[in-house]
């Protein structure tokens, strides 16, 4: 959110920029600040809860965040079982935008169900590139500026890195990055480790497995710069060598001092690990060059002989669409766990939604 927005500083949220903190704390206004239509919407409550701010990146989290977002994640469990017989009205009389200017089929309709599931409403637009003032000429600015006009918060997927960042400088009310070109997807990263605390018991100690596009992939990235706020992490990275994980990563895990190992041998890797991490080959980040991605595509396949080896206690996870790297005679296995974990997106996003509008 823009400056008018900013928060006082607290322990709990690491600051992605020292001009807008992200932080849980409560939003002090001046008679000459501008209000936030949610903090308007909400205006009955007793007093201010504690908030975020914008989620545009994996860094801005510590692990007190971390712990909290899983709590109230939690909660949501429960929220939506419940959601048939008696309906929640937490976010009833706001508003959500999402802009999607790349396709989605997960991301955009778990915000959508959250947001419902939460009482609150949605204004969407599917394919914002081609079917919005984008094609017109519209600038991403100019987008925000207008539709922060109509509605609570905005959650954007968008094909350039950083505008998510953008986005959130611009606007006067919370911003959710929902994927960023080859950036960032950090409430992917969320639900991740959301799902391996749920699966394992534990995020110390683990020892995880990424396989696939890792110079493409923002999950992985995002899961990366989560999965190094927690103690004694080793990560194998498994790829072809067109989609090697880039050095800006590499240097962030070894400032972290968290250990790390390639590896072109995906069976030893899965006989070590309590996490394989699969992704798919993404062709719409190869351009033109449509050779260098199907000497890519499907080096690396998650299958049965993958499985004999994987220790019981492990799980398969995959951010999803996938394609061929996870065979499917593997979804009947106890440990695939990414349709479990496409659910898991559902509670993290009804969490973040709440603590961005209301607070915890």
């Amino acid at each position: 959110m823009a400056a008018a927005r900013a928060t006082l500083p607290l322990p709990h949220l690491l600051l992605p920029s020292p001009r807008k903190p992200r932080l849980l704390a409560p939003f002090p206004f001046s008679s000459s600040s501008p209000r936030p239509r949610a903090l308007t919407a909400a205006a009955a409550a007793p007093s201010p809860s504690p908030r975020l701010g914008d989620v545009i990146e994996a860094q801005q989290f510590d692990r007190d965040a971390l712990n909290e977002i899983f709590e109230v994640a939690r909660e949501m469990e429960a929220v939506e079982r419940g959601s048939h017989g008696s309906p929640s009205r937490v976010l009833e009389g706001y508003l959500m935008a999402t802009l999607f200017y790349e396709p989605s089929t997960r991301t955009r309709l778990s915000f959508e169900a959250a947001m419902r599931r939460l009482g609150g409403e949605v204004l969407t637009t599917e394919n914002a590139r081609e079917f919005s003032s984008a094609a017109k000429g519209e600038t991403l600015e100019d987008t925000i500026r207008t539709v922060e006009g109509y509605s609570d918060i905005v959650v954007l997927r968008h094909f350039e890195s950083g505008a998510a960042r953008r986005a959130a400088d611009t606007a006067n009310i919370p911003v959710i990055n929902a994927g960023d070109g080859p950036g960032q997807h950090p409430t992917q990263a969320l639900l991740d480790v959301y799902t391996i605390k749920r699966e394992i018991g534990t995020l110390d100690g683990i020892k995880l497995g990424l396989v696939g596009d890792l110079a493409n992939g923002r999950t992985v990235r995002s899961l990366a710069y989560l999965i190094a706020k927690y103690q004694n992490i080793k990560i194998y990275f498994v790829s072809p060598d067109v989609v090697k994980m880039k050095d800006d990563i590499k240097d962030y895990l070894n400032s972290q001092g968290v250990e790390w190992e390639e590896s072109s041998d995906l069976l030893e890797v899965a006989s070590k690990c309590d996490v394989i991490y699969q992704t798919r080959i993404q062709k719409e980040r190869f351009g033109e060059r449509i050779d260098l991605y199907e000497a890519a595509r499907g080096k690396y396949i998650v299958d049965k002989k993958v499985l004999d080896v994987l220790p019981k206690h492990a799980v398969i996870m995959h951010p999803l669409p996938r394609l061929d790297e996870i065979t499917v005679d593997v979804d009947s296995d106890p440990r695939a766990a990414y349709f479990r974990q496409a659910k898991n997106g559902l509670y993290i996003r009804m969490a973040l939604l709440k603590l961005l509008l209301i607070g915890h």
